[in-house]
């Protein structure tokens, strides 16, 4: 072989070793986690039909400070009214850990209600079943959001 042809081969195995590298470092996104980004993104959307559609039909939603609401149209409903006062809302994804069927998401949900923001740090723990939401448990500090969404709604 000549210089040219060996520096050739080693620079095609370089840039080959640093693709898988690359490959390696950035796996492909699950389908669980494509549901729950899915499922973050549509909250922007204020449709509690849509979101939940989300879950199973045996789903269960369980904001931690409250009580846990169990099936479909139970959490419909719940949504719908927890919603209904809500101008617009964005949810931030901080951080996003995703195992088989397991997707734990840090957010920021940003929240805008009679023209004031609401920004609540939350922690939501997803269990998924066939491309649908199991269980979710949603943590976060009740005070901080009641105590937000009171001043906004006695500002108007």
């Amino acid at each position: 072989m000549n210089n040219l042809t060996c520096k050739c081969m080693a620079l095609l195995l370089s840039i080959t070793l640093c693709l898988n590298a690359i490959a390696q470092e950035s796996p492909a996104m699950s389908e669980n986690e494509k549901v729950v980004r899915e499922f973050i993104a549509s909250w922007s959307r204020l449709d509690a039909n849509e979101l939940a559609g989300y879950f199973t039909e045996d789903g269960t939603y369980h904001n931690i400070p409250s009580s846990a609401v169990e099936g479909r149209d139970n959490i419909q409903q719940f949504i719908s009214g927890f919603i209904r006062p809500w101008d617009s809302t964005d949810w931030e994804i901080i951080s996003l850990l995703a195992d088989g069927d397991l997707v734990m998401v840090e957010r920021l949900d940003k929240t805008v209600v009679a023209g004031s923001s609401i920004n609540l740090p939350c922690f939501g723990y997803f269990e998924l079943e066939d491309g649908k939401i199991k269980m979710w448990r949603d943590y976060f500090d009740l005070a901080t959001y009641t105590t937000a969404l009171t001043d906004a709604l006695q500002s108007n």
